[in-house]
């Protein structure tokens, strides 16, 4: 199952509907909360998240995740790209870092490489 956490209404429903017509089952999450609070957080097996959202953006969502002793192949999505978070998320060990818009093949790519992650 893929988890989106987009705090986005339009990108958060764009990305469910791609993610069903891939073929994957999706849950989508306005925010980290509401995510972290979901039954399907030990289930997800690939999240993507915005870098940028209110109360806890999705780079704290990684490391909370991590701290937490779970390791869920991450890729981050933002509008606002900058070095200094790209680096960081490849330090907490995210899988693809992309920009809004999300081109679809890179999507695809990133899903391949976070899905066979670990094998």
């Amino acid at each position: 199952m893929v988890s989106v956490v987009e705090d986005d209404q339009f990108f958060r429903e764009s990305m469910r509907r791609f993610m069903r017509s891939l073929g994957y089952r999706v849950e989508a999450f306005a925010s980290a909360a509401d995510f972290l609070a979901s039954p399907h957080l030990a289930e997800t097996a690939c999240l993507i998240a915005d870098v940028n959202m209110p109360a806890m953006t999705g780079l704290e969502l990684c490391r909370h995740l991590s701290n937490a002793g779970r390791t869920i192949p991450t890729i981050l999505v933002t509008a606002y790209p900058n070095d200094v978070d790209r680096n960081r998320a490849f330090t907490d060990g995210v899988v693809c870092y992309l920009r809004k818009p999300v081109n679809e093949q890179q999507l695809k790519r990133c899903l391949h490489a976070a899905l066979t992650f670990g094998e």
